[in-house]
């Protein structure tokens, strides 16, 4: 290989290799609640098709920060242990327990289904997060000098990685949609997207200013509370949140109105492909 060709897929590498791991680990974030929206929003063979497809990604994403996922696990345990919660949940969660499995099967089912979606709540800020590294994409560019790189290589990776973590925030409120359509509640749609907007451009506040993360309400909650107490409401953090609210929802309604034309297409196709069996059969 030529010296110069050397050097170039060197720097290729370097650059593709470089942020590989918190990338994956965002992405991997960004991943979670979309996971969970097919879980609780979806049925049927739909939910199995869906669930089949993102717990591959899921793996994908988890793979090259296996390791850092790990840590943040045991962090994760010790930050329970040493919890004054962990006093509180069993007292709270022995009773709701024993009221629960005493109760009927689908009183729960509603139980379980609840928790997820407090759990789905929780970890969706982090699909719209992955807009903010965009602070990591200015420093790559002053570190890497080559206009090349920047242009063919570094810019492209930024865009498939935010694009697909925001997507998911898309994908997630979308099935979270279909399902208020299904139980007749269409008239919420548009309110319960512009709060979780609202919810998302606080989610983003906390941790891309204050470092804090979704497992925080259970390992750290007095300490997230203090800080939205006292630091949530002073003006700076309110201009911040009143423009990624804005980010949100104008990229939201963007990319919303192009995925809900893709896959009506993808729909009109597969309809189109089984009546031109059926006919084939005839």
């Amino acid at each position: 290989m030529p010296p110069d060709l050397s050097a170039v897929m060197t720097d290729v590498w370097h650059v593709l290799t470089k942020n590989n791991r918190w990338m994956s680990w965002n992405l991997f974030l960004a991943f979670v609640p979309l996971t969970l929206s097919a879980w609780l929003f979806l049925r049927g063979s739909q939910k199995r098709r869906w669930l089949f497809w993102l717990l591959f990604l899921d793996l994908l994403a988890f793979l090259p920060s296996a390791r850092h996922v790990l840590t943040n696990i045991l962090r994760f345990n010790m930050s329970i242990v040493t919890s004054e919660l962990i006093w509180v949940v069993p007292l709270v969660c022995i009773p709701l327990y024993l009221l629960f499995i005493s109760s009927a099967r689908e009183h729960w089912q509603t139980f379980n289904w609840s928790i997820l979606f407090l759990v789905f709540f929780a970890f969706l800020p982090n699909a719209p997060y992955v807009l903010t590294d965009i602070i990591h994409l200015y420093r790559d560019i002053r570190d890497i000098h080559s206009v090349w790189l920047i242009t063919l290589v570094l810019i492209p990776v930024y865009v498939l990685f935010m694009g697909a973590g925001f997507e998911a925030y898309v994908l997630s409120l979308i099935n979270l949609g279909s399902y208020l359509q299904r139980i007749g509640k269409s008239t919420w749609i548009l309110g319960t997207e512009l709060i979780a907007h609202a919810l998302c451009a606080i989610g983003v506040y906390l941790g891309r200013f204050l470092r804090f993360n979704s497992w925080d309400f259970i390992t750290q909650p007095d300490i997230l509370l203090t800080a939205v107490v006292e630091d949530l409401f002073g003006k700076r953090p309110v201009v911040i949140m009143i423009v990624t609210f804005a980010v949100i929802t104008g990229l939201y309604w963007l990319m919303k109105q192009i995925t809900l034309r893709i896959m009506g297409k993808n729909r009109l196709e597969a309809i189109s492909a089984r009546e031109e069996g059926k006919i084939d059969s005839l």
